[in-house]
């Protein structure tokens, strides 16, 4: 970034923004800034912006900027060479006859990471220290992303948070593909270089098929959706997995019994905040708006239900005769108290409970936490609002973010540090793209030019 990245960034934040994009880094362990003495400035590559394309082109800027994210590149695309294409074949007849399966196109083009290195290669060509000045191209990597979805890139919307999100989610999608592929060939013991090998017994292993069966689940629920993370096995501790993906999860709790049921768990690659409709506002008021306690009534929680369920047995063997009726109503309350103690949310299934609609309805209190804190967390501040005619407008607040952003609670805090940030100038439909980003080191993040076309950092 310039001299004073604290003053361009405010001013970022500040200057009528649609859309901005904060992307901050956890615990780096190697230096970002240039600390060299030296005044003459670095020359830095451009993307030519020929057609509309800056918000495809500040978000490739902004994550040329993150050191963490070539280091998983150079990892994952290292990896992938070593293994050959054998470990990520795909059997195209198989999958096509399995229910419910991701097609196999898809399939395929996920296990051979198109887009990982698509974007490793364009990172690389916009971190060279050129002697003149340098503009490049986006269209390898945007014909990279049409092939790896089979569908044109739209001009109309140009909206980088949205670019963001497909990209980062692809890379998601990708990592996890190509882990469970490698997982399945260590199980299978596929030799790297014998093809046909590696389909026959694909065909005749049992938890291969089981294997890629939830992986077809795991991408086919929906259209886009980053990949659930699959279970640590041996093997795999040398992976350190996708550095934008976390979790997060949601607690409710019943404000009468005190019940908590398991909270509910899922991932992502970006967070998105909104941003609160006033004049100025702070990056931990967004955060608020999202991770503050949120009170609900007429909830039906599943202890009470049960409670419920006991009193009205215990009412009617109060008023049963023969000892048959009575038998079988203790049975059935034993049953019931004993899912009180071990689990409220399974119902003894053998047991018939009153109608849902009679449970009575409870306040309860819902939180969101992040569970699993990523390397590199990526945060959108939506300045979209609807007017009272249900027009689209913009949310003009200044919002004040940190440079070093603290996450988590007091025993478990987590600091980030402000890398780059993507602003958007003008309106609500229209305006251009700008990216702010820190120079990064030469060595060892560099490129081909530097290191031979050959080697672990190629």
């Amino acid at each position: 970034m310039p001299e004073k990245p604290l003053t361009i960034a405010t001013y970022a934040a500040g200057a009528s923004l649609a859309a901005i994009t904060l992307v901050y880094v956890f615990g780096p362990t190697f230096f970002l800034d240039d600390e060299s003495s030296n005044s003459r400035k670095k020359g830095v590559v451009g993307l030519r912006n020929s057609a509309n394309d800056c918000f495809i082109n500040s978000t490739l800027q902004a994550l040329a900027g993150l050191g963490d994210l070539r280091l998983y590149l150079i990892r994952e695309t290292h990896r992938r060479k070593l293994d050959g294409p054998d470990v990520y074949l795909v059997d195209r007849e198989k999958v096509s006859q399995e229910k419910g399966a991701v097609k196999p196109w898809k399939l395929e083009g996920l296990q051979k990471g198109i887009v990982t290195f698509a974007l490793k290669d364009i990172l690389d060509s916009l971190n060279e220290r050129p002697i003149y000045r340098k503009t490049i191209s986006p269209g390898p990597f945007i014909r990279a992303l049409e092939l790896a979805f089979r569908t044109r890139i739209s001009r109309q919307q140009q909206d980088a948070q949205e670019f963001l999100q497909i990209v980062t989610e692809r890379l998601c999608e990708e990592y996890h593909a190509g882990r469970k592929a490698r997982r399945n060939s260590r199980r299978i013991d596929v030799p790297l270089t014998d093809a046909q090998a590696a389909l026959e017994k694909l065909e005749i292993s049992q938890n291969v098929d089981s294997a890629e069966m939830g992986l077809d689940e795991a991408l086919g629920e929906k259209e886009g959706a980053t990949a659930a993370p699959e279970e640590h096995e041996e093997g795999d501790s040398s992976e350190e997995g996708f550095p934008f993906e976390g979790k997060i999860d949601s607690q409710i709790e019943c404000l009468t019994c005190g019940f908590k049921p398991k909270p509910t768990v899922s991932t992502f690659v970006t967070l998105t905040l909104n941003v609160p409709q006033r004049s100025s506002t702070s990056l931990n008021t967004c955060f608020d708006g999202m991770l503050k306690i949120e009170h609900i009534d007429d909830f039906k929680c599943e202890y009470c239900r049960l409670e419920h369920a006991l009193r009205s047995k215990d009412q009617e063997l109060s008023r049963a005769k023969d000892s048959e009726s009575k038998s079988r109503l203790e049975a059935e309350m034993a049953k019931i108290r004993t899912a009180l103690q071990e689990d409220p949310e399974k119902p003894p299934p053998d047991v018939e409970l009153p109608d849902a609609k009679l449970a009575p309805k409870r306040r309860i209190a819902r939180h969101m936490y992040i569970s699993s804190f990523p390397k590199i967390l990526a945060i959108h501040l939506s300045r979209s609002m609807f007017s009272a005619s249900n027009y689209s407008t913009k949310n003009m607040a200044k919002v004040a973010f940190p440079e070093t952003l603290p996450l988590g609670g007091i025993l478990d805090q987590k600091k980030y540090r402000l890398l780059g940030v993507v602003t958007h100038k003008g309106s609500h439909n229209s305006g251009h793209y700008e990216s702010f980003r820190r120079q990064v080191t030469a060595a060892p993040y560099s490129t081909p030019h530097s290191f031979g076309a050959e080697g672990a950092y190629s």
